[in-house]
């Protein structure tokens, strides 16, 4: 399996340190799969399988890594093509197709016959071998030669993986991780710019079900295939929740939730050395994301917030659920925190100096520390063989 990357092309200097954590990443992504060898060519990784029956599996897992473009299984020959001509033969053997394209790309430019050559002199013989005819445009077979070196690749389908950068190259950050359709997306988008992500859950459990829990146990073992390892710190918050309600008026509540909750999570990052905050937070999706309300609730925090999926529509962030996996599990009914003694009429232009005041007559300091000391905190691998 030959495996070509995009973005990590641009890296310059540092692009072998990039590849020398794509490498890392696929060890890890294809353990116990059928992968005898991972190895480091010339911008590329490649992937020596056990046998043809590992393929699917290997396919599934490499697509899942991030930093990857593209890759396909491929077949070598040796660089003469008469040999080429004779290994097609039996490659072919068995694939029915009516046209096909030769795509050649000389990557050892010492080669002696030209890409263009190589294109009609192999196009020929499989229009001779088979029948099919040559379509560049919709060719039911599109045969990809690579010529190296030492050798000659011969492949037939390509795989796009997701791109981006690999997972552990740009830091930790913590995710706000809420069991419904947004936040875990938001969080598989920061995968893929190459951050770790640790998860923070606040729960109202035992006032409510533990439904919201089970969510998101779920979904961080989900999202853990992208990253191989995660770390889920599950907050109660139902002790501060009801201070809020018989201290604050009702239609600041969600606030006063969310301002603890950043603080909570500010802590547990700082705790574990990570660089910023992640929510799945749209703008003006719901009561507590307006400005005036995002204002006031980050306004307790001092490190960067994150929130990827500012700008999109729910049916935008619907179809990257949908594509990634999480969406089935998130539109599970569940009782989460935040909907939990929520006023009628929620505010939804606060001021932060008004938010300060109302908030003075709680013990801040007290209830946070309560909250952390009570963190209960689980932790996930993927593949299952890496545990």
């Amino acid at each position: 399996v030959i495996v070509k990357t995009h973005e990590l092309a641009l890296k310059g200097n540092n692009r072998p340190w990039f590849m020398r954590k794509l490498v890392a990443n696929l060890r890890t992504a294809t353990k116990g799969s059928g992968v005898e060898r991972v190895w480091q060519g010339h911008m590329m990784v490649g992937l020596t399988l056990k046998d043809e029956e590992a393929w699917p599996e290997v396919r599934d897992r490499v697509q899942d890594c991030f930093g990857v473009a593209k890759f396909f299984k491929s077949y070598s020959a040796p660089t003469d093509l008469e040999q080429v001509k004779t290994a097609l033969s039996g490659l072919l053997e068995g694939k029915s197709f009516d046209s096909f394209r030769i795509t050649a790309n000389r990557a050892d430019k010492r080669f002696p016959v030209k890409s263009d050559q190589i294109n009609r002199d192999m196009g020929q013989y499989v229009k001779d071998l088979t029948g099919a005819r040559v379509d560049l445009t919709h060719p039911d077979l599109h045969i990809h030669l690579d010529v190296l070196a030492k050798e000659i690749l011969i492949y037939f389908d390509e795989v796009r993986g997701y791109g981006g950068l690999p997972v552990g190259t740009s830091g930790l950050v913590t995710a706000m991780l809420s069991g419904g359709i947004d936040s875990p997306v938001a969080a598989w988008q920061l995968m893929k710019r190459g951050c770790q992500v640790q998860f923070v859950h606040f729960h109202s459990y035992p006032l409510v079900n533990m439904s919201s829990i089970e969510k998101v146990v779920d979904l961080t073992q989900h999202l853990t295939k992208f990253q191989y390892g995660s770390k889920l710190h599950l907050v109660p918050l139902g002790e501060i929740q009801k201070k809020i309600i018989l201290s604050t008026p009702p239609a600041y509540r969600v606030i006063f939730y969310r301002r603890f909750m950043m603080r909570v999570t500010e802590e547990l990052a700082r705790r574990h050395k990570s660089m910023a905050i992640l929510t799945g937070e749209s703008c003006g999706q719901v009561a507590s994301q307006t400005l005036e309300n995002i204002a006031a609730i980050d306004a307790v925090v001092n490190m960067p917030v994150l929130r990827p999926l500012i700008g999109y529509n729910k049916e935008e962030i619907v179809d990257v659920a949908r594509a990634l996996g999480t969406y089935t599990t998130s539109i599970q009914p569940d009782q989460d925190c935040c909907s939990l003694f929520v006023p009628k009429h929620p505010e939804t232009r606060s001021d932060l100096e008004t938010v300060v005041r109302l908030e003075s007559v709680l013990d801040v300091d007290e209830l946070v520390k309560m909250a952390l000391e009570n963190t209960e905190v689980r932790e996930f691998s993927s593949p299952v063989e890496a545990a």
